[in-house]
């Protein structure tokens, strides 16, 4: 399935409204670095979902898991000067970027945009004897080794960022509780509903449908505010000093001209100005972050030194 595109011509016309006549088409494809099922995923089949309910065609979702999004970074760089390429990337593949081996950086890829941001979620299968927060950092506190937690990303993604936080909140030493990592919510979620792990430190949004259907609980929710895609109370709330969220942008890859840069901007901007963008998005439980250059360079920037302090407090990195 192809999304149909304007090619190289100024100025830079709306995606959403089709572009300008007479010019080419290409197909777009969005690079998933992760399995299907998670957070990255999501992302990328709400986008093409949205951008066909506004009138576009459909664009080809490409899953190409390994190490965290590193697999992932490393194919986008290998397509330099590919215009009509976009990688779905996040916190997840800047930690993993951090702590994996990686032929390339973050900063050999060309940013695009920040897209949105989520909170984390702490989730116990509906079966489980933990019922609530307090109950979890009790038994957890009394004897860390008794608790495994698993997240959807590598330790220096958001999940393993946000277990190693909240460890900490509570008085755990984050090094004596076993901590499992799985590339993403679709490998997270079966480890967690078959026993494998006792917890899930987790991005929200990949687990409504099994809060919904009764089959993950949620304990508690790291952002400022309540969600309003969920009846549970945020950390603050119970007295944990922990607000946290996850977020998600696009990158392309190298050697793009500015025009083509533009134009991937201008999918962008047209898409989360979108209504049926924003109506996915709540449902998602996502909060609207967009964020384009040169400020998001500077995001990544900034993001990039938040990883590496608080793995190197935990000295992972």
């Amino acid at each position: 399935m192809a999304l149909v595109l304007a090619i190289g011509c100024t100025p830079v016309e709306s995606f959403l409204t089709g572009g300008q006549a007479g010019g080419s088409s290409e197909e777009l494809r969005i690079l998933v670095p992760s399995v299907a099922g998670g957070g990255y995923d999501l992302t990328a089949r709400t986008m093409v979902q949205a951008l066909a309910d506004e009138g576009a065609a459909t664009a080809d979702v490409v899953v190409l898991p390994g190490s965290g999004g590193v697999v992932g970074l490393n194919r986008l760089v290998l397509e330099r000067g590919n215009p009509d390429l976009l990688m779905v990337m996040g916190l997840g593949v800047l930690g993993s970027v951090e702590i994996l081996p990686s032929q390339h950086a973050l900063t050999d890829a060309t940013p695009i945009a920040r897209l949105m941001d989520e909170p984390e979620a702490v989730l116990v299968p509906a079966d489980s004897p933990i019922t609530t927060l307090a109950g979890l950092t009790s038994a957890w506190t009394q004897d860390p080794s008794s608790i495994s937690i698993g997240g959807g990303s590598s330790e220096g993604g958001p999940d393993g960022l946000f277990r190693l936080l909240l460890a900490r909140a509570v008085g755990v030493d984050p090094s004596l509780s076993p901590a499992r990592t799985y590339d993403g919510g679709g490998e997270l979620l079966p480890a967690l509903l078959t026993g494998q792990v006792d917890v899930a430190a987790t991005g929200l949004g990949e687990y409504l449908d099994q809060i919904a259907a009764g089959t993950v609980r949620v304990l508690a929710v790291s952002s400022p505010q309540r969600s309003p895609a969920v009846d549970a109370p945020t950390l603050a709330e119970l007295g944990v000093d922990v607000i946290f969220t996850n977020w998600r942008g696009l990158m392309a890859p190298p050697g793009l001209t500015d025009d083509q840069r533009l134009r991937l901007q201008t999918l962008v901007t047209d898409l989360t100005s979108s209504p049926r963008w924003n109506e996915l998005s709540r449902r998602n439980g996502w909060n609207s972050a967009v964020l384009t250059e040169p400020e998001f360079s500077e995001f990544l920037r900034d993001q990039s030194r938040f990883v590496a302090a608080t793995l190197d407090a935990q000295s992972l990195n």
